[in-house]
């Protein structure tokens, strides 16, 4: 009898338990072998190659881009021969009280379960739940011991919408349907001093007005959608703005380029800021720590990994150049080109996105000046920088042309006071314009 085996998504990493599919890299009827990349998953902002656990043919795919899947789900089915079709999928009979549980309950596909709950994509609030939490469910198949669960917990699996093969309903669908009506819970509560009802997000038809079109947002703009709410939520802002004559850093940089390309470098202006906010920031430790809410602590961390925001076309990603107060300016170009050029290629990996202790976001060379950058947290502080400009400068009681550099250093103020915000821009500036060349030359 010929085997029949499941392929299921792998532990991805520490903290990480999900994805979104990206591409989707064999067929059914492939012929796959044990460690071939079957699918490439997104995670976090990082996409990363998923193998195959078995060798076998491909008899059927369970996912498809864009779903979103946990570890453990199954992704792909293998057995039959070469070229054959799938095998029919029979939908599962409701099973009796007195049968023991058989199949696991993580197979299930979180991407779906969501838009169930959420009323669909690009969906949300408590009025587009409402329709899929009252909606009953004309066949329930699950198995006796979530029955019995559902029972001492009060719930009607009639109006929980099942997502394993069949309709059959798991675990994860149940949690996803109590984690709704905890939703609706909080959605119909009074806000904060007074008793008027939060408001559930309006949909509106655009159309009305005109001719529109409508495109998915990426589950990488989700991540960042979903980070930057968070951050600028629970993080009390301020930025402090300041401009750095680079006038004479720049002269070291067109005197030293030659010399690092030759030796397979680009020296930019990124390279100088984070040689210049490294030594800035062991003078200033505040601005490299984290805050410990749960403990009430500040995180003081005695290691120096600089993460880069990179403007990709799937949208900002920020990986991590790892002890960067121990690499020498020639080193960090090195890194800051690789780094980038894996962010816009997609193949920076989770890992290179995490640990970061402050980050820079580097928008010169696209234009513009001052901007206010949001924190990325667990850091405290972040520096933009703007696109250099000449400017009219008075020295020594004469006007000159100089090339100043718009900073912006965004802090949680919860952690940073103003006038350590002031201090720390104070030596940023001094840093950037007293640049030591012998460090360009080592």
């Amino acid at each position: 009898m010929e085997m029949i085996m499941d392929v299921k998504l792998p532990k991805l990493g520490e903290g990480a338990d999900s994805g979104v599919v990206v591409s989707i890299l064999v067929s059914e009827g492939d012929q796959v072998s044990e460690g071939q990349t079957i699918i490439e998953l997104e995670n976090e902002k990082a996409v990363a190659p998923v193998p195959s656990s078995a060798a076998g043919t491909v008899s059927s795919i369970r996912v498809k881009e864009g779903d979103q899947v946990t570890v453990g789900q199954v992704i792909l089915t293998l057995g039959g021969k070469p070229g054959s079709k799938p095998p029919k999928v029979v939908e599962p009979r409701a099973r009796g009280e007195d049968e023991g549980e058989a199949e696991d309950e993580r197979e299930v596909k979180p991407a779906a379960v969501r838009e169930a709950v959420a009323g669909g994509p690009g969906s949300g609030g408590a009025a587009a739940m409402e329709g899929v939490l009252d909606q009953p469910v004309a066949k329930v198949a699950a198995s006796p011991a979530l029955r019995k669960l559902a029972r001492e917990l009060g719930i009607d699996l009639a109006r929980v919408r099942g997502t394993e093969r069949g309709g059959r309903v798991g675990t994860a669908d149940v949690r996803r349907y109590i984690e709704a009506l905890q939703r609706l819970a909080f959605e119909s509560k009074p806000a904060a001093g007074g008793t008027k009802p939060v408001a559930a997000v309006e949909r509106i038809d655009f159309s009305k007005w005109g001719p529109i079109e409508r495109k998915p947002v990426s589950p990488l703009r989700r991540v960042i959608a979903e980070r930057m709410r968070e951050n600028w939520n629970t993080i009390p802002h301020v930025t402090q703005f300041d401009e750095a004559d680079i006038t004479g850093l720049m002269a070291l940089r067109k005197k030293h380029a030659p010399a690092f390309e030759a030796k397979g470098a680009k020296l930019t202006l990124t390279g100088f800021a984070v040689r210049a906010l490294v030594k800035v920031l062991k003078q200033h430790p505040v601005f490299n720590s984290s805050l410990d809410e749960a403990a009430g602590e500040l995180v003081f961390k005695n290691y120096y990994h600089v993460g880069l925001a990179v403007d990709t076309e799937a949208g900002l990603i920020v990986p991590v150049i790892r002890d960067a107060d121990r690499k020498s300016l020639f080193e960090l170009s090195q890194e800051i080109e690789a780094l980038a050029a894996k962010a816009r290629d997609r193949k920076v990996s989770l890992e290179e996105l995490k640990g970061g202790t402050f980050t820079i976001s580097n928008q010169g060379g696209i234009g513009g000046a001052h901007f206010t950058p949001i924190v990325n947290k667990p850091e405290v502080a972040i520096l933009g920088l703007g696109r250099g400009a000449l400017k009219a400068v008075v020295r020594e009681k004469k006007v000159e042309a100089r090339l100043l550099l718009p900073l912006a250093l965004s802090y949680d103020h919860r952690v940073i006071d103003g006038g350590s915000a002031a201090r720390f821009m104070v030596d940023l500036v001094q840093a950037l314009e007293q640049f030591p060349e012998q460090e360009v030359k080592s």
